[in-house]
């Protein structure tokens, strides 16, 4: 039996952190100076550590780091060097993969293997970014007046970011990577759940040559830390990523600061299956889903919308499919899912069966789970309608809400019948149907014949209950920088001479 209290500390300590989690700001471990915060492992439902809300002092003290270390790093560094050390610092995640996955895991419940990939794909995001440092190009405008105007692309100053607890390492690195290749000084603040990868990782940027202060985590709560950083002076732009309920509070914080914000929510994206399709490819994909990360990503595929003639089929082969997922502890490499991340949620998915099975769901769930931790068993509900409370709330678990469909027109409805606008796919083997769907479904990632496919170069995003803005690719670029005008007048200066002009 591994004394994984034992494992998070020397871990931490591995990661040249300390016993428990602490901010970082100016390169420096502080404590914080609030109320008492329990980190709690999701697997044995046991305390793993304590540590104090960072709290509005630590919030300033950051803010104010972050700002003296913005203007170094955008006016003193050229853009080259600034994408140097971030190829150096993708390198060096890449070095701790191992510790950094086993702190992830420990922390959030999230299967050993998928860490391993999360990791990883910071390093990606960095090494990706670092490469657009110097290509931050403006333009030049054949303006009619005759003046010679040319664009510059420039950093908003300091940024301040917070993450949520599902994927803590991974949006860290998806929101501080195109945040400092575009100039800018970042604070973070992760979830208070799950703070201690994202320090970790800026302290691992930090020995590989990023600037002390440039980057500073602050370990705390929303209504206070989060609150204090919002509203500091030297912040000039709020992304927060999570659910819509905090994501509304934080934007009216932001506007009442006459700060723009950059919101990435929640979905209830539709997954939506033909006749024509390959059903054992768009059950493998449905699976892959809902199932994988317990059903916790902001992209769920978590409405599966079938056609009737395959509907009954379609539920009994995810049905079958799902007793064959390994549930169990996330530090085993043989686990497919693990718990759900905390108490909180688990009492939320766990309350959305009880009522849809009270709306008359049929509800397929797999045989058994554990014997400890806040584990969800992947669940099919069956029978209910769009306009179901679980058709239309955001679950985050791995349930999915199974809806018959009678041709293209009504899938492309009952997919629109919501307020989220983030994803959804389709599997079809006709390429035009499959391509006025991806037209049709409200939706800022659409897939044809998959699901879940990211990646760091492409634009994500939704619209209404999903958010705004876009935090990858290039158009991150743009949410992280400022376009400036530059008029030169060309024509020539008159000669003025005894009041006339010659």
């Amino acid at each position: 039996m591994i004394d994984r209290t034992n494992l998070f500390v020397d871990t931490m300590q591995t990661l040249g952190l300390g016993a428990h989690p602490q901010s970082l700001i100016d390169g420096q471990l502080q404590d914080g100076t609030g109320a008492t915060i329990t980190l709690v492992d999701p697997f044995t439902e046991a305390p793993l550590t304590q540590y104090p809300d960072a709290g509005e002092t630590r919030a300033n003290a950051a803010c104010e780091a972050a700002a003296i270390a913005q203007i170094a790093w955008s006016k003193s560094m050229s853009a080259a060097a600034r994408g140097q050390i971030m190829q150096d610092i993708a390198r060096a995640v890449l070095d701790h993969v191992a510790p950094l996955a086993t702190l992830e895991s420990l922390v959030a419940g999230k299967p050993i293997r998928d860490c391993r990939i999360e990791v990883a794909k910071v390093a990606e995001m960095f090494a990706y970014y670092a490469g657009w440092a110097d290509k931050l190009h403006g333009e030049v405008i054949p303006v009619p007046s005759g003046h010679l105007n040319y664009t510059l692309r420039e950093p908003l100053g300091v940024v301040f970011q917070i993450t949520p607890w599902n994927a803590p390492i991974f949006t860290a690195g998806w929101q501080i990577a195109p945040a400092i290749a575009t100039g800018n000084g970042v604070v973070i603040k992760p979830s208070e759940l799950t703070p201690v990868t994202t320090v970790a990782l800026v302290k691992i940027a930090e020995n590989a040559g990023l600037p002390k202060g440039l980057v500073n985590v602050l370990c705390g709560l929303g209504p206070t830390t989060g609150q204090a950083a919002i509203e500091h002076k030297a912040v000039r732009k709020v992304i927060f990523v999570g659910s819509p309920e905090t994501g509304r509070r934080v934007a009216i914080a932001a506007a009442s600061a006459l700060k723009p914000a950059v919101l990435e929510l929640g979905g209830k994206s539709a997954n939506i299956v033909f006749d024509d399709a390959n059903l054992k490819h768009a059950c493998l994909g449905a699976q892959a889903a809902i199932f994988s990360g317990a059903g916790q990503s902001c992209v769920a595929g978590s409405r599966l919308l079938v056609h009737q003639s395959v509907h009954a089929q379609m539920i009994d082969m995810l049905s079958e499919g799902m007793n064959a997922i390994t549930l169990g502890d996330p530090l085993d490499d043989a686990t497919e899912i693990g718990p759900i991340s905390n108490a909180r949620q688990f009492a939320h998915v766990s309350g959305m069966i009880t009522s849809a099975r009270a709306d008359g769901a049929d509800v397929r769930s797999r045989d058994a789970t554990p014997d400890t931790g806040y584990f969800v068993a992947p669940t099919v509900l069956n029978g209910l309608k769009n306009n179901a409370n679980a058709a239309q709330t955001e679950i985050f678990g791995p349930v999915v809400t199974a809806i018959p469909f009678a041709d293209e027109q009504e899938a492309i409805a009952l997919a629109n019948d919501t307020q989220f606008g983030l994803a959804g796919a389709v599997w079809t083997s006709d390429v035009g149907r499959a391509h006025r769907m991806a037209d049709a479904v409200r939706a800022g990632t659409f897939w044809i014949n998959s699901y879940k496919a990211i990646h760091v170069s492409s634009p994500f995003g939704g619209s209404l209950n999903s958010g705004f803005g876009r935090s990858s690719g290039t158009d991150a670029l743009m949410e992280y920088t400022s376009a400036k005008s530059v008029w030169l007048d060309a024509t020539p200066i008159p000669k003025i001479a005894f009041g006339y002009v010659s």
